[in-house]
């Protein structure tokens, strides 16, 4: 077994096979563990993430999961639970020999950030959703097989909308314009940065009727150093705060409100008729309004009387004078 902290799907198929077999018992790898006391630092995979901006990471994709929750209840009309497993940091090969083959595997852009990011789905979950758009129960496949033209041309779809919730849970942080450029399903042919460079894992476990399985989001190092400074809780708490409450905000809705167009009637007077009345009406036929000379008139703004005013002529064309303002109605009233 390669010397890594992640395990490919091989490795992970020889060790149960050893714990059922008896070569390997549990109580032989739980003793081999206590012994270790020493932890081996790799100076070749260094930490390029802190445990702040892994907090933020964890955070800002539980939203992600909440988004893509709701997408995929709606969309597929089944119970769908998705949450965030873990976020972890390891080298881009680490991460390639866990993934399954075939597996679906989308290649992403995340700009104005440079380089490409990758979004795995799990193929039980991938043919779970397709099962359901096509008007099944959303079981699994009894056995993993790559994509035909028509299911990756479905799932495209889906995982378009799965990177618009990125978008927005992303938007706290830093605004992206996440967009797919190809879907692999061989990790080996995916290729996106050098081996022995460092990427974050996302790791969301999903369920999906009676699918379950794993989607993976790997994000290099590369394409978030130069944010690496608004990565931190403070920041993040900080923005939220500031974006929903902040001057500049408020104003530019105050100036989109006041430039606002609403229609504005001058009510000359009523009448109420009978259908009979009406149906009787010719040319020539005088209505009585229940208005006076003398009276004010009723301007209308939307649907309620907001003025009253007394009409006349303005620069040759006829105009009302407001002469009080009608506070009933009003929410301060």
């Amino acid at each position: 077994m390669a010397g890594s902290d992640v395990l490919s799907q091989s490795e992970i198929d020889e060790l149960l096979s050893a714990l059922s077999t008896g070569v390997v018992s549990a109580e032989e790898i739980k003793s081999e563990q206590k012994q270790r006391k020493v932890k081996v630092y790799d100076f070749k995979r260094p930490d390029k993430f802190s445990k702040d901006q892994i907090r933020t990471l964890y955070m800002l994709h539980e939203n992600f999961a909440r988004l893509l929750n709701t997408y995929l209840s709606a969309h597929l009309r089944t119970l769908v639970h998705i949450n965030v497993a873990s976020v972890d940091q390891l080298t881009y090969e680490e991460f390639i020999r866990s993934l399954p083959n075939p597996s679906v595997i989308s290649v992403f852009q995340m700009r104005p950030l440079k380089g490409n990011a990758i979004l795995e789905i799990n193929p039980n979950i991938v043919f779970a959703i397709i099962d359901r758009m096509f008007g099944g129960l959303g079981l699994p496949p009894a056995k993993a097989r790559a994509l035909t033209d028509i299911e990756e041309a479905i799932i495209k779809r889906v995982i378009n909308k799965a990177l618009e919730s990125f978008q927005d849970a992303w938007k706290q942080v830093v605004t992206i314009e996440p967009r797919m450029e190809v879907i692999e399903t061989n990790p080996q042919f995916t290729q996106i940065v050098p081996p022995n460079d460092m990427v974050v894992i996302i790791t969301l476990q999903a369920q999906i009727g009676q699918a379950e399985g794993l989607v993976n989001i790997c994000i290099p190092y590369l394409v978030l150093e130069p944010i690496m400074s608004k990565l931190t809780t403070t920041f993040w708490v900080a923005s939220s705060i500031s974006k929903n409450s902040s001057n500049e905000n408020i104003n530019a809705l105050q100036r989109r409100l006041e430039t606002t167009f609403i229609p504005m009637v001058a009510e000359l007077g009523r009448v109420t008729v009978s259908v009979q009345e009406l149906l009787d009406l010719a040319v020539g036929d005088v209505l009585q309004l229940e208005t006076k000379v003398t009276d004010e008139l009723s301007i209308i703004v939307g649907q309620y009387e907001k003025f009253r005013g007394r009409p006349g002529v303005s620069n040759h064309k006829l105009g009302i004078q407001i002469t009080k303002i009608v506070t009933e109605g009003d929410e301060e009233t």
